[in-house]
């Protein structure tokens, strides 16, 4: 589940974590209460307004790096749930009330996820279970989450750098893994074109998940037992834990007489139509 994207009716709201608090993209909010179908535009008109009559933006208004339709990142103009709140003050709109409600959940739930990041998984083990996923793979799915996220923690604490860096490091651990690069794994498991956005690990097969876990792990090991520092040296310790992982899917091909890496795609395309209509009912519960 991409948690950078909430669904608030039929419409996106993409949010972003900035130390433990959630900011949200003011466009889409304006675009969620103002109906309108410019909602750039809309907004544009507004901030000038609001400035007009003595409003300080710059208390609430920030700039960061979201996600954009073309898959690109860009700077966008995003508020944290007090900002939020008050530019939901001056939209008319009668879903103003609603939306406040709803997003007052949604913090309060991303707050509370921070704390305890059990009820994370908890959601994310729903989300999957609505998908039609089986327990088994869940299982498989969210242990590969968690250690994911040792890994980026560890590259964090490393001055790795930012998301570039994170998705080269990636994706060398992936080609070393399975011996083709993310890229080519997702043409493989038929993600290009229209599956472009779905995440190609909610695509993997049991045993592809398990040797990405494998080389992911050996991965975090090494970068700790080394005391890895920089893009280089956790890159080196990176591809290290994907040739472990490499060689052992290797064997286990021998064994059982056909490649790990496969055509198979354990996303339901029927779940992938409904994928918003999931992901609105798991925040309404």
């Amino acid at each position: 589940m991409n948690k950078d994207v909430l669904i608030f009716g039929d419409k996106d709201v993409r949010q972003v974590l900035v130390d433990g608090e959630w900011f949200f993209s003011v466009v889409d909010v304006v675009g969620v209460l103002s109906e309108s179908s410019r909602p750039r535009k809309y907004w544009a008109d507004l901030r000038k307004r609001l400035v007009e009559d003595g409003s300080e933006l710059s208390d609430f208004i920030g700039q960061l790096k979201m996600e954009s339709s073309d898959g690109k990142k860009y700077m966008t103009d995003c508020a944290n749930l007090k900002g939020i709140f008050r530019i939901i003050q001056s939209i008319p709109s009668k879903k103003a009330e609603p939306f406040k409600l709803w997003l007052a959940k949604v913090g309060s739930e991303r707050i509370d996820e921070i704390d305890n990041p059990e009820l994370a998984q908890d959601r994310a083990r729903l989300y999957y279970e609505k998908k039609g996923y089986s327990k088994d793979w869940i299982e498989k799915r969210l242990r590969g989450i968690a250690i994911r996220q040792d890994l980026t923690g560890e590259w964090k604490k490393r001055d790795v750098g930012g998301s570039r860096e994170y998705a080269i490091l990636t994706n060398e651990i992936s080609r070393a893994t399975f011996g083709v690069s993310i890229g080519e794994h997702k043409k493989i498991k038929r993600l290009d074109g229209e599956g472009k956005n779905i995440n190609l690990r909610d695509s993997m097969t049991d045993l592809e998940l398990i040797f990405g876990m494998l080389g992911e792990r050996v991965a975090t090991e090494i970068t700790r037992e080394e005391d890895s520092d920089g893009l280089d040296e956790c890159l080196d310790a990176g591809v290290r834990g994907g040739n472990v992982a490499g060689k052992a899917r290797v064997d286990a091909e021998r064994e059982i007489g056909r490649s790990v890496v496969s055509e198979e795609n354990s996303f339901d395309i029927v779940g992938a139509i409904e994928d918003k209509k999931l992901k609105e009912e798991i925040l309404d519960e």
